[in-house]
Protein backbone atom coordinates (compact mmCIF):
# COMPACT_ATOMS: atom_id res chain seq x y z
CA UNK A 1 0.00 0.00 0.00
CA UNK A 2 2.48 2.43 -1.65
CA UNK A 3 -0.19 4.93 -1.65
CA UNK A 4 -0.85 4.94 2.02
CA UNK A 5 2.37 5.62 3.08
CA UNK A 6 2.32 9.00 0.44
CA UNK A 7 -0.85 9.58 2.10
CA UNK A 8 -0.04 9.38 5.24
CA UNK A 9 3.66 11.73 4.12
CA UNK A 10 1.53 14.42 2.85
CA UNK A 11 -0.98 13.97 5.60
CA UNK A 12 1.84 14.71 8.34
CA UNK A 13 3.43 17.49 6.14
CA UNK A 14 -0.01 19.44 5.96
CA UNK A 15 -0.63 18.70 9.66
CA UNK A 16 2.59 20.13 10.62
CA UNK A 17 3.72 22.95 8.52
CA UNK A 18 0.00 24.54 7.61
CA UNK A 19 -2.48 26.23 9.14
CA UNK A 20 -5.60 24.05 7.88
CA UNK A 21 -6.34 22.53 11.18
CA UNK A 22 -5.70 19.19 10.28
CA UNK A 23 -4.90 16.61 13.43
CA UNK A 24 -2.18 14.02 12.48
CA UNK A 25 -3.99 11.42 14.63
CA UNK A 26 -7.31 11.36 12.44
CA UNK A 27 -5.46 11.41 9.19
CA UNK A 28 -3.88 7.77 10.91
CA UNK A 29 -6.89 6.95 11.79
CA UNK A 30 -8.44 6.88 8.55
CA UNK A 31 -5.71 5.93 6.20
CA UNK A 32 -5.81 3.08 8.18
CA UNK A 33 -9.29 2.24 7.80
CA UNK A 34 -9.90 3.01 4.35
CA UNK A 35 -6.36 0.65 3.63
CA UNK A 36 -8.34 -1.92 5.23
CA UNK A 37 -11.45 -1.14 3.68
CA UNK A 38 -9.02 -1.73 0.49
CA UNK A 39 -7.43 -4.52 1.44
CA UNK A 40 -10.49 -7.14 2.55
CA UNK A 41 -11.67 -5.55 -1.51
CA UNK A 42 -8.87 -6.68 -2.64
CA UNK A 43 -8.53 -10.01 -0.81
CA UNK A 44 -12.40 -10.70 -1.90
CA UNK A 45 -11.66 -9.71 -5.86
CA UNK A 46 -8.44 -11.92 -6.16
CA UNK A 47 -10.61 -14.68 -4.41
CA UNK A 48 -12.67 -14.74 -6.96
CA UNK A 49 -10.36 -14.48 -9.74
CA UNK A 50 -9.24 -18.10 -8.97
CA UNK A 51 -12.65 -19.29 -9.64
CA UNK A 52 -15.08 -19.90 -13.00
CA UNK A 53 -16.24 -17.25 -15.03
CA UNK A 54 -19.41 -16.91 -13.10
CA UNK A 55 -18.13 -16.73 -9.79
CA UNK A 56 -15.80 -13.96 -10.76
CA UNK A 57 -18.95 -11.87 -11.22
CA UNK A 58 -20.35 -12.60 -7.94
CA UNK A 59 -16.83 -12.22 -6.18
CA UNK A 60 -16.65 -8.98 -8.19
CA UNK A 61 -19.66 -7.57 -7.52
CA UNK A 62 -19.76 -8.83 -3.46
CA UNK A 63 -16.45 -6.97 -3.12
CA UNK A 64 -17.52 -3.75 -4.39
CA UNK A 65 -20.91 -4.09 -2.19
CA UNK A 66 -18.57 -4.52 0.99
CA UNK A 67 -17.02 -1.77 0.13
CA UNK A 68 -19.74 0.35 -0.28
CA UNK A 69 -21.29 -0.74 2.93
CA UNK A 70 -18.22 -0.50 5.04
CA UNK A 71 -17.28 2.91 3.81
CA UNK A 72 -20.91 4.12 4.93
CA UNK A 73 -20.62 2.32 8.29
CA UNK A 74 -17.34 4.35 8.69
CA UNK A 75 -18.63 7.26 7.57
CA UNK A 76 -21.77 7.14 10.06
CA UNK A 77 -18.99 6.43 12.74
CA UNK A 78 -16.78 9.48 11.81
CA UNK A 79 -19.58 11.65 11.62
CA UNK A 80 -22.47 11.17 14.03
CA UNK A 81 -20.63 9.05 16.81
CA UNK A 82 -17.25 10.19 17.17
CA UNK A 83 -18.34 13.83 15.70
CA UNK A 84 -15.76 14.91 13.23
CA UNK A 85 -18.08 17.41 11.84
CA UNK A 86 -15.26 20.23 11.06
CA UNK A 87 -14.18 21.48 7.89
CA UNK A 88 -11.07 19.98 7.92
CA UNK A 89 -11.90 16.32 8.85
CA UNK A 90 -14.71 15.98 6.28
CA UNK A 91 -12.86 17.36 3.26
CA UNK A 92 -10.13 14.47 4.83
CA UNK A 93 -12.50 11.87 4.70
CA UNK A 94 -13.72 12.41 1.07
CA UNK A 95 -10.45 13.12 0.24
CA UNK A 96 -9.15 9.74 1.54
CA UNK A 97 -12.58 8.43 0.27
CA UNK A 98 -11.49 9.41 -3.49
CA UNK A 99 -8.20 8.15 -3.08
CA UNK A 100 -8.77 4.80 -2.10
CA UNK A 101 -11.56 4.40 -4.58
CA UNK A 102 -9.64 5.47 -7.52
CA UNK A 103 -7.25 3.12 -6.00
CA UNK A 104 -9.35 0.17 -6.07
CA UNK A 105 -10.69 0.45 -9.43
CA UNK A 106 -7.73 0.80 -11.27
CA UNK A 107 -6.82 -2.07 -9.56
CA UNK A 108 -10.09 -3.86 -10.50
CA UNK A 109 -9.81 -2.32 -14.03
CA UNK A 110 -6.36 -3.47 -14.45
CA UNK A 111 -6.65 -6.94 -13.30
CA UNK A 112 -9.77 -7.47 -15.17
CA UNK A 113 -7.67 -6.66 -18.57
CA UNK A 114 -5.85 -9.77 -17.96
CA UNK A 115 -8.25 -11.72 -16.93
CA UNK A 116 -12.25 -10.69 -18.09
CA UNK A 117 -15.34 -11.92 -16.38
Amino acid sequence: MLICLFLLTAGYLLASFTEIGLIFNDILLLTASFALIGIITAVIFTAGLKKGPEARTMYLMVATTLKLLLEMVLALVWFLIVKKTYTASVLLFFVLYLAISLYSIFFILNTLKSKPL
